[in-house]
């Protein structure tokens, strides 16, 4: 087994106290030098409970002969032995929570709020018309209006993991574990879904100054242009035209091109490569209309973060499209400025009191329940372009 000292562990519980221990463990785990995988359920009892070999030993039923006799004395503090196995298989599930494929997760900015829907306020932009100052004229007044958008309502997710007497007499550490990540991989998958429904248009949220309106547009009657079809990705071209009717788009209040830059492409499994080489290539190669001269520049697009999501290719297909149409879907923006995650609390682990009424009907001594609530929201569609074939 680990090398781990579990009865020192537990006289740094007693002497440090729970907070501080759960902390110094968990630095311990986050930097890697303890995996969870390096602890032992039944060790950690009989090593944190006050007597734990003999209260290990009465988890099997045939210890003793008839009724259990409980004496006063007997009122074990299981405390630190609940602390550090929620902490080992906390850091399980985040292990799992938090793992690469993943991705859209990260590239939307995360929202702490304590409220089911937020109205979020914002002043509108300023026309640089009204600040000339000519001699011995006051300074004009500023006056602010209304503007602000609407998130939706949060949900709640959430999982259980029972530990039973068999799991900690048996040590089935492995199984637990196994489990534990399965639930940090089930509620991740499921966050992930959901934000890429908004990112991708396959869900619309965005809901301006009380008025409800689609993330992609195309139209010319429409409030903004940031759909472009027939633009595969294939060469820098595309990525040039993107650009373009970005930087079309106009602020609602000041009619003045909204400043923000992109920096971020979302492409499917199919257009991985060709991505690449389109925004990491050292040059960029443009045969001259006079001559057919080949006329080679610096490549401006290496600040690009590339995004490649299989989930994402999966979602759109899901949603009715042909594998062939959904691969050539690319996206093009700010996602951080344009999409958000509105969240009440982030992946976090309870767990119940000792001797409940599981225990007595189902033999599980102690339940880990993980859970988060949020929502994916959309901050500023005009942020954001979506391309097609």
């Amino acid at each position: 087994m680990s090398t781990i000292k579990y009865h020192e562990l537990r006289k740094r519980y007693q002497l440090d106290g729970a907070e501080r221990t759960i902390t110094h463990l968990s630095e311990a785990l986050n930097n890697g030098d303890l995996k969870a995988d390096d602890f032992s359920l039944r060790h950690l009892a009989e090593g944190l409970i006050p007597d734990g070999h003999q209260w290990v030993r009465q988890l099997d039923p045939r210890s003793g002969s008839g009724v259990t006799i409980l004496e006063s004395s007997e009122a074990l503090d299981v405390t630190a032995f609940l602390n550090i196995s929620g902490q080992v298989i906390y850091s399980k599930i985040l292990e799992s929570y938090n793992q690469e494929a993943f991705t859209l997760s990260k590239m939307v900015t995360t929202i702490p709020t304590r409220l089911d829907g937020e109205k979020l306020p914002g002043v509108t932009g300023i026309s640089d018309a009204i600040t000339e100052v000519r001699p011995g004229m006051p300074y004009p007044n500023l006056g602010f209006t209304e503007d602000y958008i609407e998130t939706p309502s949060t949900t709640k997710q959430g999982l259980i993991i029972p530990v039973t007497k068999e799991a900690i007499f048996f040590d089935r550490t492995h199984l637990v574990l196994s489990r534990a990540a399965e639930i940090g991989e089930v509620l991740a998958l499921n966050k992930e879904k959901r934000i890429l429904d908004i990112v991708l248009g396959l869900k619309n949220s965005y809901k301006w100054k009380g008025i409800a309106y689609n993330t992609y547009y195309s139209g010319t009657s429409d409030p903004w242009i940031n759909v472009k079809a027939g633009n595969a990705l294939t060469d820098w071209n595309n990525v040039d035209v993107a650009e373009n009717i970005l930087a079309n788009i106009l602020d609602p209040n000041t009619k003045e091109p909204v400043l923000i830059e992109p920096n971020s492409v979302l492409v499917m499994p199919k257009r991985r490569h060709t991505a690449y080489r389109i925004l990491y290539g050292e040059q960029l190669a443009n045969v001259a209309n006079t001559g057919g001269n080949v006329v080679t520049s610096n490549n401006p697009f290496q600040h690009y973060k590339l995004i490649c999501s299989r989930l994402a290719y999966r979602r759109l297909v899901d949603s009715g499209l042909t594998e062939t149409v959904a691969s050539d879907y690319w996206y093009l923006g700010n996602f951080k400025k344009a999409f958000a995650y509105m969240e009440n609390w982030p992946i976090t682990v309870t767990h119940s009191t000792s001797g409940s009424e599981a225990d007595f009907n189902q033999d599980i001594i102690v339940r880990y329940k993980a859970s988060e609530r949020g929502t994916p929201a959309v901050l500023n569609p005009r942020y954001v372009m979506k391309c097609t074939a």
